[in-house]
């Protein structure tokens, strides 16, 4: 696949790193928003993560509308909206508004999973039954929500999203089993792998949402993305130390402990078990690292593997610099920096 094809976009969970207030995680958000619209990104997702002090992303919408202020081009979405958490006419007002704000520059990401734990998902949406149908009828109602085409009689007939907006937000499912892919493609929508959670099952599950797409009003044409964690460099140690904190942190969510702000001096000298380096082993690959010329080369290989013409970066650093840095050199590469 030509480089010069391959757009780039940007899903950011505002981290908190060590020594940084969740504040300041926000404002480097912001900052990170308007650097890659600089540089040519075509979009700017920001997630929904609920009790976990690692990560300040909780409402995307708010942070959107503040967002589509303080950039131009760049597309700005969700990452998603954890439907389960939501009710649909809550959402289409939301967006709706987004819509009135930005016309024609928001996308409405959504994922079927709470985006937390099962506690805080039950305090989210007391009524949650973590039911798949529910997400399904979701779906069905919030489209009849964006073009007020509810059935007469119905409750979704009988109710407008407010306020009555002319546009409608690009909408697209996250997935990182494939089950998502399948209801993506029944509804016309958008499919973003979530190959940063799950490496393994993505490029099938894109080949089955475009055998399968239906197209639909808002997604005349089929679109599809792969999301994955990235780190570019020209310092191999750096490299190196962040490979090492990516390590460290996907062991600690898979013992259950959480995710605490580190630095590299706090785990360096971590010794794991031979289960722990087999889990290790197996997450590095929802990561890809390396110079310049290595991550051009490993991403245009991600890119062809799942025939699809745009990567989503997600980029967690020890120092904001590195970030901002990482995201630059890829935009070099990608011919986006002109």
């Amino acid at each position: 696949m030509n480089t010069k094809n391959i757009r780039l976009s940007v899903l950011d969970q505002s981290p908190v790193r060590k020594g940084v207030t969740a504040e300041q995680a926000v404002k480097e958000t912001i900052e990170l928003a308007k650097y890659t619209d600089q540089l040519g990104y075509t979009r700017f997702w920001v997630s929904e993560h609920h009790n976990t002090g690692s990560l300040a992303g909780s409402t995307p919408e708010v942070l959107m509308a503040y967002l589509a202020s303080q950039t131009t081009n760049i597309r700005i979405g969700s990452g998603g909206v954890m439907m389960p958490n939501h009710s649909a006419l809550k959402v289409a007002e939301n967006f709706r508004m987004l819509e009135a704000l930005a016309p024609g520059r928001i996308d409405l990401g959504m994922g079927r999973a709470p985006g937390t734990d099962r506690l805080t998902a039950s305090v989210l949406n007391p009524s949650n039954q973590f039911r798949e149908q529910d997400f399904i009828e979701q779906l069905y109602d919030l489209r009849n929500f964006f073009h007020d085409t509810g059935e007469p009689g119905t409750p979704v007939g009988r109710i407008r999203a407010i306020p009555q907006v002319q546009t409608v937000p690009d909408m697209w499912l996250l997935s990182s089993s494939g089950q998502s892919g399948l209801f993506a493609a029944h509804f016309g929508m958008g499919l973003s792998f979530a190959h940063f959670i799950n490496p393994f099952g993505g490029p099938e599950a894109v080949k089955l949402y475009r055998e399968r797409f239906e197209p639909s009003e808002d997604m005349p044409v089929q679109q599809a993305n792969v999301a994955i964690f990235v780190f570019c460099s020209e310092d191999e140690e750096k490299i190196r130390r962040h490979q090492a904190l990516m390590d460290y942190r996907f062991n600690q969510f898979e013992k259950g402990a959480g995710l605490s702000p580190v630095s590299y001096d706090d785990i360096k000298d971590v010794e794991y078990s031979q289960g722990e380096l087999d889990r290790i082993n197996y997450n590095r690959a929802r990561v890809i690292t390396g110079t310049p010329t290595e991550i051009k080369l490993k991403l245009n290989w991600l890119a062809e593997d799942y025939k699809v013409d745009e990567i989503i970066a997600v980029t967690i650093t020890e120092s904001f610099e590195d970030r901002l840095e990482s995201y630059r050199l890829l935009a070099e590469q990608f011919g986006l920096v002109k």
